[in-house]
């Protein structure tokens, strides 16, 4: 690593004041009250225990192409004024916004992709904030630096994934490519209980709903379990059900054994686990975390074949949760229009680029161009599919 570089910024009152950069490749470089100070609580995926444990677990760094680099500002007297899990990047696995075609155009070009510079939850599309800020920087100081940093670590971009609306814009208007996607999200709008929600739907998808989970719930017994009623035994039986759902996609199993029960030490009753057991034995589950307003679903798998024991334990459990709690709102992770027909309704997320080399750059740029509208268009015509009497 060269000599963090030093950036020139003025302050919001006009006075100019020294920013240092540093990369770290460990979160464990920056104390953890420190960079909880800036994260918050709202979204635990950006917590310095989340990443701890996908770094003490080696989900990330070793052979799995995360290299940790996480983006540190700090002032004159030292302290940490903003910050952005930040990984360097040998491919564009494990990340749910696809730039595999950008990386061929310019490798095809005789340029090279990788590394990458990635802002981001390891193998987490949820939506949050990225770019995190002590009270008085903006964002435009923090977009610099992690320029500074890309080009130091010899990269040919930066993204930053998922990243929150106000954080696309700001982005956007510091010189970084504006790209958005679809996922789906149920709303709470202060139901009394499951039934009211239900109530708030067309009789034929009520209908539907309650055979679903009638048929899922025969012979089982189902309840959610906070991480710290999570034991061995139950972790170890999570840790089945991933792999299952990961060879039935044919996917990679990016998230180790010891991934999972960390989580569960280090966020305890944040992490909510939805499981399913058959004669007291665990059968499937569903892992959620949960943050101060919404319930986020991550992982889920079965070692049964369970007629709609998936979008029980993924959808209509997090719902009664949900509501229990008094959250607004659940988010079931990437992909996936079914979840339309159980309450989940089209949402935008957002992700913003800066390509280095001016060619690439210029192509994205057309491309996010027509891409845009046509969200805008898939949005709405996933909107008609809405399940609800009225619009909420």
């Amino acid at each position: 690593m060269q000599t963090p570089p030093v950036l020139h910024i003025e302050a919001m009152d006009g006075t100019p004041r020294d920013l240092t950069l540093r990369l770290h490749q460990s979160i464990h470089d920056i104390p953890a009250a420190e960079w909880n100070l800036l994260a918050g609580n709202g979204n635990p995926f950006v917590r310095h225990e989340f990443l701890a444990a996908m770094e003490d677990s080696g989900s990330v760094g070793g052979r799995s192409g995360w290299y940790p680099y996480h983006a540190a500002l700090r002032d004159a007297a030292g302290r940490l004024a903003a910050a952005a899990p930040a990984y360097a990047k040998a491919h564009s696995y494990g990340e749910y916004v696809f730039d595999h075609a950008w990386a061929n155009a310019l490798e095809r070009a005789g340029g090279r992709y990788y590394p990458k510079l990635q802002i981001a939850a390891p193998f987490s599309p949820v939506p949050g904030p990225r770019m995190l800020l002590a009270p008085g920087l903006d964002m435009a100081s923090l977009a610099d630096a992690l320029k500074i940093g890309a080009k130091q670590l010899k990269c040919s971009s930066v993204h930053a994934t998922f990243c929150t609306e106000d954080e696309w814009h700001a982005l956007g208007k510091a010189g970084w490519l504006q790209r958005m996607g679809v996922q789906y999200h149920w709303h709470n709008h202060d139901y009394a209980d499951f039934e009211a929600f239900l109530a708030a739907l067309a009789s034929r998808k009520r209908k539907a709903i309650r055979r679903e989970r009638r048929d899922a719930q025969a012979g089982l017994e189902i309840r959610p379990l906070r991480g710290s009623e999570m034991g061995k035994r139950e972790w170890a039986a999570f840790h089945q059900f991933y792999l299952s759902t990961v060879d039935r996609k044919w996917g990679g199993a990016y998230l180790t054994e010891s991934f999972f029960s960390l989580l569960g030490q280090r966020l305890g009753d944040a992490v909510v686990v939805m499981m399913a057991f058959r004669a007291g034995k665990p059968i499937a589950g569903a892992l959620n975390l949960l943050g101060d307003e919404a319930l986020y679903g991550r992982n889920w798998g079965a070692t049964e074949d369970v007629p709609f024991l998936h979008f029980e334990l993924c959808y209509y459990q997090a719902i009664e949760f949900a509501i229990s709690l008094g959250l607004k709102r659940v988010e079931a992770g990437a992909q996936g229009q079914h979840k339309i027909q159980r309450g989940y309704l089209p949402s935008r997320t957002f992700s913003a680029h800066y390509l280095f080399h001016p060619g690439l750059n210029a192509a994205v740029a057309d491309f996010l161009d027509a891409e845009r509208p046509a969200i805008a268009d898939e949005m709405a015509m996933l909107g008609e599919q809405s399940p609800y009497r009225a619009e909420p």
